[in-house]
């Protein structure tokens, strides 16, 4: 049995979002898929994720503690306590958590008490088109998969209200206090405006010229970023406004990107997006020589996700290239993965046994 979630990438509102300013997101196709095969002779949860882990055992008796561990150590973090990075001990925690939250909240048949939170063994495999520590919502896209896979296990299906919170309450353990752009992203698919914690969909379809440009990944987490941010600029009100008004502009354009005039509205807003984030220090060297040369032939394009304060590589770079070929100018860029930004208008969904 199988589960998938998308992708996403920020147009614009990353940082800004969680400080009351708008934002907005899109699902991309690209996806995390999360599987699971029932084992009999077995009392464990064996997780096995490509490319991020070598797996870890994890006994049907002790996920109630393992939840109530994670949950002690987010607790310290926003005491200021514990540094972000400390939350997990592996990536594999945080799907295994997943599990245990969503069985905690629902009555399972099964479950005896709160230490029985799973009546069923087996193996819980993980694999994903994202690029790790990327900014393309990895981590809420796994979780999103996981709680699909695990409604449809249980035959006890969240409404996607609720699947969205769960997510957020979920991705924290990975991103602290981070907003809740992912969690749309991944849960409703296509493009979503975010402010506030009020998720709405919007339905109009990104169009065509926009590439995502990986430039490594960060040598920070999202979560480091966002608290470095939080310590200098929490206050600085006329900044987030600022943000706000940009992304305004993006979303009053993204419909109409066929009328003149148009797209060079989005183009200037991105460009006064890239400057916002530069302002707040999250844009490295190397990003802003790439978007320097997108601008020189005509594009714009800005840090998609939380960037990086130190450390030479910025993570993903969406790029607004309507005319030309943006081909050409990233052969001078051959260490980039790159590719043209699709829309998933689906979310996370069951894709069979």
């Amino acid at each position: 049995m199988r589960a998938c979630a998308p992708g996403k990438i920020i147009l614009s509102g990353e940082h800004s979002v969680v400080y009351g300013a708008q934002a907005i997101a899109v699902a991309i196709n690209k996806h995390t898929s999360v599987s699971f095969k029932p084992l009999s002779e077995s009392n464990t949860i064996n997780t096995l994720f490509s490319g991020i882990s070598s797996g870890v055992h994890y006994p049907l008796h002790a996920l109630g503690t393992l939840k109530d561990k994670l949950d002690s150590r987010f607790d310290s973090f926003t005491q200021g306590l514990l540094p972000i990075q400390k939350i997990l001990n592996t990536p594999d925690d945080l799907l295994v958590y997943t599990l245990s939250s969503l069985v905690h909240h629902l009555p399972v048949p099964g479950r005896v008490s709160s230490q029985s939170y799973l009546p069923i063994p087996g193996r819980l495999s993980s694999t994903t088109q994202l690029s790790l520590g990327a900014g393309m919502g990895s981590s809420a896209s796994a979780i999103a998969a996981t709680l699909v896979l695990f409604e449809h296990l249980l035959e006890k299906p969240l409404g996607i209200d609720q699947r969205f919170d769960m997510v957020r309450f979920c991705e924290r353990l990975q991103h602290g206090r981070g907003s809740a752009i992912d969690a749309a992203a991944v849960t409703y698919g296509g493009m979503n405006h975010i402010q506030n914690g009020v998720v709405k969909r919007l339905d109009v379809s990104l169009g065509s010229g926009w590439y995502w440009i990986f430039t490594g990944k960060p040598q920070v987490s999202t979560g480091e970023c966002v608290h470095h941010v939080r310590d200098r600029y929490e206050k600085d009100t006329s900044l987030w406004h600022a943000f706000s008004e940009v992304t305004a502009t993006i979303v009053d354009n993204l419909g109409d990107l066929n009328s003149p005039g148009s797209p060079q509205a989005m183009n200037d807003a991105i460009k006064e997006n890239h400057r916002l984030l530069c302002r707040i220090g999250v844009v490295p060297a190397s990003a802003v020589a790439l978007i320097n040369s997108i601008e020189a032939y005509g594009g714009a394009a800005k840090i998609s996700g939380a960037g990086a304060h130190k450390g030479d590589a910025g993570g993903l770079v969406l790029a607004y290239f309507p005319e030309g070929s943006i081909q050409d100018l990233l052969k001078n860029y051959p260490g980039y993965q790159w590719g043209v930004v699709e829309e998933d208008r689906l979310g996370a969904r069951y894709i069979g046994d």
